[in-house]
């Protein structure tokens, strides 16, 4: 019988009916070192910098939602999940729904990429963010002055 690896950590509290969700740590390695996908709502500060995450579609993969969200939110390619790190079942920040969150790690070489960064992108998709601008851009891990909005920064630890 071949060893199992670990089950990735569950934080928070369940909920039968919680809105799927994933979270996506997009990592590049650089010479100085680990950097983290980011973004901010161009013209809402008050929705403050975040990882690219979203809804899981009725018969999507997390690996497959993770995949769409990042192309979505920030029009990056060409990053694979390498692993789940964790789950967070917590209620929304605004609206007290209970959410399951898949927290995934994401590796980014950034091959054939010639954008400069920051860039700004216009969200695509058919979701509640289609259309609106992000500020895109990579930041130093561990993370210095950047706070993540809605506790996406909880599995930070695990990449």
């Amino acid at each position: 019988m071949s060893a199992q690896p670990p089950a990735p950590a569950t934080r928070g509290s369940g909920h039968p009916t919680a809105r799927r969700r994933v979270a996506c740590y997009v990592v590049r390695e650089t010479g100085d070192g680990r950097e983290l996908l980011v973004f901010d709502h161009v013209g809402v500060p008050e929705a403050g910098t975040q990882v690219p995450a979203g809804g899981i579609e009725h018969a999507e993969s997390v690996e497959e939602a993770a995949v769409r969200e990042v192309a979505e939110e920030c029009g990056v390619s060409g990053a694979p999940v390498v692993r789940l790190l964790g789950v967070s079942l917590r209620p929304h920040v605004e609206t007290g729904a209970p959410q399951h969150t898949s927290y995934v790690l994401m590796r980014y070489d950034g091959r054939g990429d010639r954008r400069e960064e920051p860039w700004t992108w216009q969200a695509g998709g058919a979701g509640v963010d289609e259309g609106m601008l992000f500020r895109c851009w990579f930041t130093a891990l561990p993370l210095d002055g950047v706070e993540l909005a809605g506790h996406q920064e909880e599995f930070l630890g695990e990449v």
